[in-house]
């Protein structure tokens, strides 16, 4: 199948189309029915009616997009009529939602003449938040645009002007920087007289390239004073005296070229006479105006971009008008301005420098990126784009007086870590309060990682060490994990980070006696402990275990009962616990606690017991609200006599001696315990009516199944596992956890050795 069957096929299975309406409200009951229809609905009509800004707090409006187009310059297929434009207004629809959370119905004008659209806009005012203009020919894009801005008090983008731009404009930055060329002295290119181009240019000049470094080309050549054939008004500004006039010409000497026009615009000889390290962004879609080996061919110390995802520095669209629209949205501003834009272009070139994370990498087949000739500018799958560019834009528009709302723009920032996840905000808060711990004058953890030769565990260091969750203690050959430290450029996140290598440690031989000492009459030797001690989990196991580190995160490249064995030989289980695995369990609007799901096979009716007591107690700790425990089975309360509903029920008993306050209930299938409306039919006595938050699983087997489902195929995201019952903090990552994960579990682990020095481990 070709990529054009599979766009149609794509386009036309199941449901057509890429989007669909769907209720933010319950409309399941009479009740339901009546507020958000008649008679309810009438009361928010009267209140807006009043008052017409109370619009945004009644209905959609705040966060409502129209992507507007009359179908004259679609993509590269050009005037293709209002109807054939509407998938790509669909799909403009679809990454308003996936990457910034915003609505967006799609509307498609039959109308050529600007002065039709440009009413019809205005006529559309009360419906939306704010108007995408898409797909719209120049000249005529300009005076929509200009004329809608004048007489809508709602924002309206031109994304294939503005869009362009700010990417771009990201990418011109940090290329600048990268030559070191000054952006006030640089001659730039501009190939194409349309809407891309001329706000391409409008930008660059706001950024700080001057009016006379800046040569324009179209189709007719160079735009020049005095030339009449082709002209409009837009043009005109970018005319300049000179003598050059074809594209050939004004490459000759020039700092950059920025294509925004037609495949083969330009050729590699033309670019041979650029000045030198030139910049050179062929923004031509599909096709480039010159394809990146040609110009490296003839010009190696060239820095190129495109508009293409199978190169370098792609110039996406999507990295601007979904969080620039964001915090227009979440300000009511008036206007997208001048001010909101530059905040955009300098948040993105900014966000270029950061340590780019795991998840995106993923997202490139593993491809690893860093700020160079490579990586000009984030890449589209960069979810902190969202944060970075839409508190930037809020920040403007408040600043330069558009904004009808004020916000706190660190309370904003949190607000839009809710939209990467729930993931995201469960972690900010166990972060926040290790942080807030260190800060009030407590030590800062110190957590070893026997792992320190693996590039994921160095970079997870990193951001650990920079976000204050701990202070990592690497394992392994110092010269090694020095070079891949300078070679990852982490030297400066890891300098002074202590690094161990156990088999030329002075506390080598301390370790191994002590060692011998807790295993002699477990099978132990003296050259046994000195042999095993060389090995870097047993040598952080009894780091630990002597108080010189706090605790130990291991796993990332070993075997789940590899990396256990040496802390339950070294540390040990708690006298009268039970060690057990548990995962929380995140989803959009809950969390929930699974056990056990990695360490034991067939518990019996005790170690269930002990398994739910341990994780209502870790729930606990973590969590605001009081666990409620539901102990998993087949069987409805006795529904079933058969041995293994028997041992479940019996566990629910053992718990209710051990600690009778505690709310739990079972032998319940879990659709029982997570929904309400089955307890309040057939089980009022149920103390666990429908909104169980720990879920005891009956043996290893059910626990992991489930787990694993809910993380791959359901809407779960999975931290841990999380070990309990250990004398000391020690958790096991999964193999191939991502930078991301280890992070996470290095809060977890930090926030499970502040509690234990203070003393709380027991709240259940």
């Amino acid at each position: 199948m070709t990529i054009y069957e599979e766009a149609l096929e794509y386009h036309s299975r199941g449901r057509k189309g890429k989007i669909e309406v769907v209720p933010s409200k319950p409309v399941s009951t009479q009740q339901d029915l009546s507020l958000a229809y008649s008679p309810g609905v009438a009361e928010p009509c009267r209140m807006i009616a009043e008052k017409e800004e109370l619009s945004y707090e009644y209905t959609a409006k705040g966060n409502l997009v129209a992507v507007l187009s009359n179908g004259t310059a679609v993509l590269g297929l050009g005037d293709i009529g209002p109807a054939a434009a509407k998938p790509v207004m669909e799909g403009k629809g679809v990454l308003f939602k996936k990457f910034a959370d915003i609505d967006v119905f799609d509307i498609e004008l039959n109308a050529k003449n600007p002065d039709d659209v440009i009413r019809a806009c205005e006529m559309l005012e009360p419906t939306f938040g704010g108007i995408n203009l898409e797909d719209i020919k120049a000249p005529e894009c300009f005076y929509i645009e200009e004329e809608l801005k004048k007489r809508l008090k709602i924002p309206v983008f031109h994304d294939d002007q503005h869009g362009t731009a700010v990417i771009s404009g990201a990418a011109f930055l940090n290329a600048l920087e990268i030559v070191q060329k000054d952006i006030r002295k640089v001659r730039v290119v501009f190939c194409g007289g349309g809407a891309a181009a001329i706000a391409c240019a409008n930008l660059y000049l706001n950024l700080g390239v001057r009016r006379e470094n800046i040569l324009m080309a179209d189709s007719k050549g160079v735009i020049y004073s005095g030339r009449k054939e082709g002209m409009n008004p837009y043009k005109e500004r970018f005319a300049v005296e000179t003598d050059k006039r074809t594209i050939a010409q004004a490459l000759e000497g020039a700092d950059a070229f920025v294509g925004v026009s037609v495949k083969d615009g330009i050729s590699g000889e033309m670019i041979k006479k650029m000045a030198k390290d030139p910049i050179v962004f062929a923004m031509a879609n599909p096709d480039p105006e010159v394809l990146p080996e040609d110009v490296l061919k003839v010009r190696p110390d060239a820095i190129m971009a495109t508009g293409r995802s199978d190169y370098p520095n792609q110039v996406n669209n999507v990295l601007g008008f979904p969080f620039i629209f964001r915090g227009a949205l979440d300000t009511r501003s008036t206007a997208i301005n001048e001010e909101m834009k530059m905040a955009a272009v300098r948040a993105l070139a900014q966000l270029a420098k950061e340590d780019v994370p795991e998840s995106v990498s993923r997202a490139y087949g593993g491809q690893q990126f860093r700020f160079g000739r490579e990586y000009l500018i984030p890449k589209p799958f960069d979810r902190r784009a969202l944060l970075w560019v839409a508190t930037a834009v809020a920040e403007a528009a408040m600043k330069s007086g558009v904004a009808r709302k004020k916000l706190d723009i660190a309370a904003y920032r949190d607000n839009l870590e809710m939209l990467l996840g729930s993931t995201y905000t469960v972690m900010r808060g166990i972060k926040k309060r290790v942080k807030t711990g260190a800060s009030d004058g407590k030590s800062k953890a110190t957590i070893v990682f026997p792992e320190g030769e693996n590039p994921k565990i160095l970079r997870a260091a990193q951001v650990i060490r920079e976000e204050g969750i701990a202070e990592p203690i690497l394992l392994g050959t110092d010269t090694i994990i020095q070079k891949m430290i300078a070679d990852m450029g982490l030297h400066e996140s890891l300098k002074e980070v202590k690094v161990i290598r156990p088999s030329a440690c002075d506390r080598h031989g301390e370790y191994a006696q002590r060692f011998f000492e807790k295993r002699m009459r477990k099978g132990a030797t003296v050259s046994l402990a000195q042999q095993l001690m060389k090995q870097n989990n047993y040598y952080g196991a009894m780091m630990v275990e002597m108080g010189h580190a706090d605790g130990l995160l291991s796993g990332i490249t070993q075997s789940y009962p590899d990396t256990l064995r040496p802390a339950i030989q070294v540390i040990g289980v708690k006298p009268g616990s039970r060690l057990a695995g548990i995962y929380m369990m995140i989803f959009k609007k809950r969390v929930l606690w699974f056990a056990d799901t990695t360490v034991n096979i067939d518990p019996n009716a005790e170690q269930l017991a002990d398994i739910a007591l341990q994780t209502a107690e870790l729930a606990q700790r973590f969590m605001i609200e009081e666990p409620r425990v539901a102990m998993l089975s087949f069987s409805n309360f006795g529904s079933n006599e058969h041995p293994l509903a028997v041992r479940v029920r019996q566990a629910v008993e053992i718990v209710k001696k051990r600690m009778p306050n505690i709310i739990i209930d079972g032998e319940m299938q879990a659709d029982t315990a997570l929904r309400p409306e089955i307890s309040a039919e057939s089980f009022p006595f149920n103390r666990v009516p429908g909104n169980a938050n720990v879920l005891i699983f009956p043996d290893l087997q059910s626990g992991n199944i489930a787990y694993k489902l809910m993380a791959r195929m359901g809407s779960a995201e999975a931290i841990g596992p999380i070990l309990v019952g250990l004398n000391k903090p020690v958790f096991v990552l999964q193999q191939n956890s991502d930078v991301n994960d280890v992070v996470n579990m290095a809060a977890i682990t930090a926030m499970e050795i502040s509690l234990k020095k203070e003393g709380k481990t027991k709240h259940v």
